[in-house]
């Protein structure tokens, strides 16, 4: 019987050295894992259109620009421009505090019933936005009237894009 607990002992002496080697070369750290969420960024055009008013063209053309405030900033002399302007408005949600850039086409090409067209430079009021709740922007323009341009009401559509820096 004492063989026997001898043995036990030594089997016991030899797993716990087993384990104690094994724990001594073993080592555990920690990280950290985060995560941001921003809500989704969005824009929609406000109602307002980029509206250049009424325009009469005599002989030769010129340009008409509306600022992305939406005053007639500029008539040529050889147009009469009339009526009422506006530039086109779009509202802006998304994660307050968070910068989002914004890309305006560069141009928009006006068409009438009778396929004749124009084409506007397009400016936009900012480039970039800090969201803060209730932001929004503009977009102005640069219309070029043609040489004894076609009659007819025209228009166009043109694209906007938002997004986080």
């Amino acid at each position: 019987m004492n063989k026997t607990i001898f043995k036990a002992m030594a089997v016991s002496a030899a797993a716990m050295a087993a384990m104690t080697s094994t724990a001594a070369h073993a080592d555990t750290a920690e990280a950290v894992a985060t995560a941001e969420i921003l809500q989704q960024v969005t824009v929609e055009s406000d109602g307002s259109a980029l509206n250049f008013g009424t325009i009469v063209v005599g002989d030769t053309g010129g340009d008409v620009v509306i600022s992305a405030a939406g005053a007639l900033s500029a008539c040529d002399a050889n147009l009469v421009c009339s009526g009422t302007v506006s530039a086109a408005g779009f509202d802006v949600t998304g994660t307050t505090g968070e910068t989002v850039d914004i890309t305006v086409d560069n141009n928009v090409t006006l068409t009438n019933n009778d396929g004749d067209s124009m084409t506007a430079a397009l400016s936009g009021s900012d480039a970039t936005l800090v969201l803060a709740g209730g932001d929004s922007f503009a977009v102005g323009g640069t219309l070029t009237v043609g040489d004894s341009q076609a009659d007819g009401a025209y228009s166009g559509t043109f694209e906007v894009t938002v997004d986080y820096q």
